[in-house]
């Protein structure tokens, strides 16, 4: 036990430096709070907390909008757990984790594993909400992406790649992604969280839209 305590520790120091400048949403604190509510979910449906909890502090180090691309960033995390001797019973199940976590355009399998499912579930619930609607405009701004252009309908991405390249406007990933989550939560307790947090995404766009055509 003291071991996991040890990793997790040096885990939480490792993704700060990373990430602790971060300007796109996916800085440490969205990483804390994944962590913290993956733990939490974890505990609810008796999934393997070290598994869970280890897998959302690296998840984002991975991830190809901060890596450069997945392999990299996969490497790069293989590459810290093979250096600390994390054993294989815990790291395989954490690289699965991070490597089909992505929301990728609706285009991922399904995850496998418990483990996988409270993970998913807590980043997805960061991505919703007042703090989901806070990281939707960072994460625009950083990528030059328009506010909002009536002009431009919401699209639908037939592979990740295709939602990768994509720069459609800030309003409108509420409507290819944020909108979509609710209903693809994974475990019970994580939907239980989801309602309220979409109910507030339909309340900012109901204002939003009223105010863009000068209704309010």
């Amino acid at each position: 036990m003291e071991r996991r305590e040890e990793i997790l520790a040096e885990a939480r120091l490792f993704v700060r430096e990373q990430l602790g400048s971060d300007t796109t949403g996916h800085d440490w604190w969205h990483v804390e709070r994944v962590t913290n509510l993956a733990r939490r979910l974890a505990g609810l449906v008796e999934a393997d907390a070290y598994v869970c909890e280890l897998a959302a502090l690296l998840h984002d180090v991975a991830d190809y909008k901060i890596a450069g691309d997945e392999a990299t960033g996969l490497r790069r995390v293989s590459d810290w757990l093979e250096d600390r001797h994390v054993a294989d019973v815990v790291s395989k199940p954490v690289l699965e984790i991070i490597a089909t976590l992505s929301f990728a355009g609706g285009n991922q399998p399904p995850m496998r594993t418990l483990e996988g499912q409270v993970v998913q579930d807590a980043d997805r619930l960061d991505a919703i909400g007042a703090i989901g609607i806070a990281r939707a405009f960072a994460f625009g701004g950083s990528r030059g992406r328009t506010l909002y252009d009536p002009e431009q309908p919401p699209s639908t991405y037939a592979s990740k790649e295709a939602y990768h390249k994509s720069n459609s406007s800030t309003i409108n990933h509420f409507y290819e992604k944020l909108l979509w989550l609710k209903d693809r939560m994974n475990t019970a307790p994580a939907r239980q969280l989801a309602e309220e947090r979409h109910r507030y995404l339909e309340t900012f766009l109901d204002e939003f839209l009223e105010e863009w055509q000068g209704h309010r």
